[in-house]
């Protein structure tokens, strides 16, 4: 199971969103959590990927085509696969974030929307 700090700031990160973009599009990718070996292989067949973030605002912006973010706690470390994702999204024309408050979420996503 997903970090209870981690879970408790996306959702807080994805209610101010909403609020204050409502006509935007902002949505979770479900890849953490601990699966049975079937549901596990299921899910790899459907293109589950291991490393994806957690988030994703689905908006160009400037020269990106979207923002990614990826959410952790003030000691939290991406994994390699979350490394190996973050460059090559960063690689094909995304912005990608790592938040560690929801001031920085706040930040980066207001930056994001006004490039």
């Amino acid at each position: 199971m997903k970090n209870n700090e981690e879970s408790r700031l996306q959702k807080n990160a994805i209610s101010w969103f909403r609020l204050q973009y409502p006509k935007l599009t902002i949505y979770a990718i479900p890849n953490s959590g601990r699966r049975g070996k079937i549901e596990a292989a299921i899910m790899k067949g459907e293109g589950v990927l291991a490393g994806v973030a957690d988030v994703f605002i689905s908006k160009p912006s400037g020269s990106y085509c979207g923002l990614y973010i990826e959410f952790k706690t003030a000691t939290g470390r991406q994994s390699t696969a979350q490394k190996e994702f973050e460059n090559n999204a960063t690689r094909d024309g995304y912005k990608y974030v790592v938040c560690r408050s929801l001031e920085q979420f706040i930040d980066e996503a207001n930056k994001y929307l006004r490039i």
